[in-house]
């Protein structure tokens, strides 16, 4: 019998140091949305270190979705919410939440997948709330490692639409629904981990 779970190797490198910034930032008990979940690993490990977050893992991709549910199955976590279908530049669910979590999405999605996960974010969470991003990001237009300039080349040859997003950019858009970096941390492998708030108000900027 084949087994749907996916594995990711990434997750493992990176699991308990993203835990540990979701830690420092969330309160103890909280709704949390996980949009492009994937595989689900990060899902169980970071549901299964902290039992006082309810954790909604969601994917659009009926691949992951099967993975996700194989892997919550496996684990048997209460506090593991069985996964939803979520295309980010579509509807999200009506729940408020304290936090929204975006793992590794940002570089392999288009512009307007970005600036939908901010919109969507600005909506679904409680003011105060949180919304994490993790991925790697330019700063200041360059790149903070060769290997993620040679990254983001090979990224626009399989996608012109995708690449690493400048942080100045992201920050700019993220404005526009609310949302006000609060903390900007480095990470493991020339990654970052971005934590705006809610800020209860938008300036209603157009996107460009």
């Amino acid at each position: 019998m084949n087994d749907p779970r996916l594995q990711s190797p990434a997750v493992a490198r990176n699991r308990q140091p993203i835990l540990e910034i979701l830690q420092r930032v969330l309160p103890e008990r909280a709704r949390v949305l996980e949009v492009a979940s994937g595989s689900g690993e990060h899902a169980v490990y970071l549901a299964g270190a902290t039992p006082g977050w309810r954790w909604q893992p969601s994917d659009p991709s009926p691949r992951a979705l099967a993975s996700i549910a194989a892997w919550r199955e496996a684990a048997g976590l209460a506090n593991l919410l069985e996964p939803v279908e979520l295309d980010v530049t579509g509807d999200w669910p009506s729940t408020p939440f304290e936090a929204v979590v975006a793992i590794n999405l940002l570089h392999i999605s288009p512009w307007a997948a970005t600036e939908a996960l901010l919109a969507g974010a600005g909506d679904a969470l409680v003011p105060g709330g949180v919304l994490f991003l993790y991925g790697p990001f330019r700063r200041e237009g360059r790149h903070t490692a060769p290997s993620n300039a040679t990254f983001d080349a090979d990224l626009r040859a399989r996608d012109p639409r995708w690449g690493i997003r400048d942080l100045e950019e992201v920050t700019a858009a993220a404005g526009r629904h609310g949302l006000k970096l609060d903390k900007v941390v480095t990470m493991p492998s020339n990654n970052l981990s971005l934590v705006f708030r809610q800020s209860g108000q938008s300036t209603l900027i157009p996107a460009r």
